[in-house]
């Protein structure tokens, strides 16, 4: 499956000015794979963007591209400690010598625009780093050829083709997929609507490539972001080829503008139907929002009247309850009174017969007594004589 991204691009690297009153460099980029379902190989992109002749070894067949002009450089870049120096020949080869599926995607492409404020080494020696980086980043091995702008075209297009393997280098060839930067994996794993690798490398081209003009004195900045991201108010412009360009300012027609400038047209009408649209549900979801927030808060008064409720007859079960404990505790207590004044008064009877008894018994031995006789006074102590 072939996966492309397209970047829009601003055409003018003088007259454009950003909201922060900078002027705007290009911002160019797109990424896609090299794909053997789409009939294409790995040995016949990298000797076109080279501008070289390669022989594929897996089907015969030769790539012949040594008549092509505008090629300004051609570099191959391995990673950082890879001791395998192939040439490009052999690197490609040996790419489709590892993919063997019918429907492979042998290597991935990054198209980037360089600036034309700076000279043929610095752009040569922007697009060589940041191929470094990827193939540093990903373990993968990167060719990467510049080229000058088409006769025909605009002057101030000088590109750079990153060519990069989809498998990471291991000793002299190539072991597993870099999962990274593919964006279904990327999907699979649950990431949609995230970031990925794509757009970090296209943050880092900006990244890098202001840096460089920034050491070069140049006021020129590119900016990845989208133009809504950018707080500019217009629709995108459409990165044209060279030879479209040629047509357009021989005064010839072209089908593809022709198509562009139709579909630039349909957006735009799509663009502002949606806004109507967006205006009209976003009012109706204001008022549907405050008549959810009324039966919110009813749900709510009516859940703490529940909770009230609920609370208020577990507090009167609870009280009942004590209630009931209180008056059997007060029973127990009358019963063990009746009880306690029960043993009293039978106590007291008990003394009071006791004591009944003792009396008459004492009554009793009080006429005994006083029938006894009394015994005579003693002749011989009958007292002192006063006679």
């Amino acid at each position: 499956m072939q996966t492309s991204l397209r970047v829009v691009c601003v055409r003018s690297l003088r007259d454009k000015i950003n909201p922060k009153g900078n002027p705007v460099a290009i911002f160019h980029m797109t990424a896609k794979i090299i794909s053997r379902k789409a009939g294409r190989s790995a040995t016949g992109a990298a000797a076109y963007r080279a501008g070289v002749e390669i022989t594929d070894k897996r089907t015969g067949e030769v790539h012949d591209y040594t008549r092509k002009a505008g090629v300004e450089s051609a570099d191959i870049i391995m990673p950082a400690g890879s001791t395998w120096t192939p040439d490009r020949s052999e690197l490609w080869n040996a790419v489709e010598a590892k993919n063997k599926r019918a429907d492979a995607q042998v290597a991935r492409e990054f198209e980037v625009a360089l600036p034309d404020e700076l000279s043929p080494e610095q752009r040569r020696k922007l697009a060589v780093d940041f191929a470094q980086e990827i193939a540093d980043r990903y373990g993968v091995a990167v060719d990467v050829a510049i080229h000058k702008p088409g006769k025909e075209g605009d002057s101030r297009n000088h590109h750079a083709h990153i060519l990069t393997s989809t498998n990471r280098v291991e000793g002299d060839g190539f072991g597993n997929k870099a999962r990274e930067l593919d964006l279904i994996a990327h999907n699979q794993s649950g990431k949609v609507g995230q970031a990925n690798e794509i757009d970090r490398l296209r943050e880092r081209w900006a990244e890098l490539t202001n840096e460089r003009l920034h050491e070069a004195g140049i006021e020129a900045r590119i900016d990845h972001r989208t133009l809504e991201a950018q707080g500019i108010d217009r629709e995108p412009t459409v990165h044209f080829g060279p030879s479209i360009m040629g047509m357009e300012r021989r005064g010839a027609s072209s089908e593809v503008k022709k198509r562009v400038d139709a579909e630039v047209e349909a957006r735009l009408r799509a663009a502002r139907e949606l806004g109507e649209k967006e205006r009209k549900e976003a009012e109706a979801q204001r008022t549907s929002l405050i008549d959810l927030s009324t039966n919110v808060a009813a749900a709510k008064l009516n859940l703490i009247e529940a909770k009230v409720a609920e609370h208020q007859s577990g507090l009167d079960a609870k009280l009942a309850a004590f209630e009931a404990r209180a008056a059997a505790l007060q029973a127990d207590r009358d019963r063990a009174a009746a009880i306690e004044r029960q043993r009293i008064e039978q106590l007291r009877k008990a003394e009071q017969a006791t004591a009944f008894e003792k009396l008459l018994q004492g009554r009793q031995r009080t006429p005994e007594r006083a029938a006894r006789p009394r015994p005579s006074p003693s002749k011989d102590n009958d007292g002192p004589d006063f006679s």
